[in-house]
């Protein structure tokens, strides 16, 4: 009995994983019919049964509260930044200023600085170049900016990282952003 309870729980924890095989199945056929759908789900079952995911451990502790403020924040920087290299397109053009500025991280996880670094690449006129595991790194090209807005720019890749702790981060990494890592 204990098996077979087990067995669903496999099998339900790859129904996701089906559903999405199956979706990008029907979008590269481009035809929405029953046989592409069929197939697509056959095809879905097939791999998630020969190539299982192995099972990851990360960490992440979902804060509905905390991830609605950090998409409302990414909506508005979004809006924001596409402003802000608009007008300097407009009024600069081709030299337009830019740099790159290192920024120290607080948190040493994967999952964070993943996070981290797709939020500050969403918005125009800033990326991601490269990020240092080993010394929590993470070097940001930033268009529109002078060197004195440098020290600026690292306070707002911060402020992005407590903001992505504080939507899914453990109870330990939110007490190091928030600097209480001596008291927690």
């Amino acid at each position: 009995m204990t098996e077979r309870i087990a067995r669903r729980g496999r099998l339900l924890r790859r129904l996701p994983m089906v559903v999405w095989l199956t979706l990008v199945w029907v979008m590269l056929w481009g035809t929405f019919d029953l046989g592409t759908l069929f197939f697509g789900l056959v095809v879905a079952v097939l791999v998630t049964a020969l190539f299982p995911n192995p099972a990851i451990r990360t960490g992440i502790v979902v804060r509905p509260l905390g991830l609605l403020r950090l998409v409302g924040y990414l909506a508005y920087d979004l809006v924001v930044s596409t402003v802000r290299v608009s007008w300097q397109a407009v009024t600069r053009g081709p030299g337009t200023p830019a740099g790159i500025v290192a920024v120290t991280l607080r948190t040493d996880s994967d999952h964070i600085t993943a996070i981290l670094a797709n939020g500050i690449s969403l918005a125009p006129g800033k990326f991601v170049l490269q990020i240092d595991r080993s010394n929590r790194i993470v070097y940001t090209y930033v268009l529109g900016m002078s060197p004195e807005d440098a020290e600026a720019m690292r306070e707002d890749v911060l402020a992005l990282e407590r903001r992505v702790v504080r939507a899914v981060g453990s109870d330990t990494e939110l007490a190091l952003v928030d600097g209480r890592e001596g008291r927690a």
